[in-house]
């Protein structure tokens, strides 16, 4: 019994690793405007894609951009916050499993304004747009081009 219970839990390890799933999978909270649709399918799309989202409607979300070090120029309608990092826009799930695995040096991820075809801004044009990742000084550089 013992055997089959040590094999169980090998098995399940072996799985989450090659899907790229955590067990203990980071909460990320998301702070957005009550009445803006696309921040909730960026949400719909977070939890499509296995992440925990703690989503909480706010006055203002700049607030939180400010709060967390993005610079207002990468701007978006929402602003999310991850394992210490934060996230600004419609950041693909992709690109936050990556920053939340590899744990570089950063203040987080930023899709500035609302590209077509990002994630939560879906519809029938798709525009190339840039995830950004942003440094504590302000600068940044293309953390992932999508087409």
């Amino acid at each position: 019994m013992k055997r089959h219970l040590m094999l169980k839990a090998a098995l399940v390890g072996l799985l989450t690793a090659h899907l790229g799933v955590s067990a203990a999978s980071p909460v990320v909270e998301v702070y957005k405007s009550e009445s803006c649709g696309c921040c909730s399918e960026w949400v719909k799309h977070l939890q499509a894609n296995g992440l925990t989202v703690k989503a909480q409607n706010v006055a203002n979300p700049s607030d939180y951009r400010e709060k967390f070090g993005i610079p207002q120029d990468l701007g978006s309608c929402h602003t999310g916050l991850v394992g210490g990092y934060a996230l600004e826009g419609h950041v693909p799930a992709a690109e936050i499993k990556r920053l939340v695995a590899e744990k570089p040096t950063a203040k987080g991820l930023a899709v500035p304004a609302m590209p077509l075809g990002s994630p939560g801004m879906e519809g029938p044009r798709k525009d190339p747009y840039d995830v950004l990742l942003v440094q504590a000084n302000g600068r940044y550089t293309v953390y992932k081009h999508y087409n």
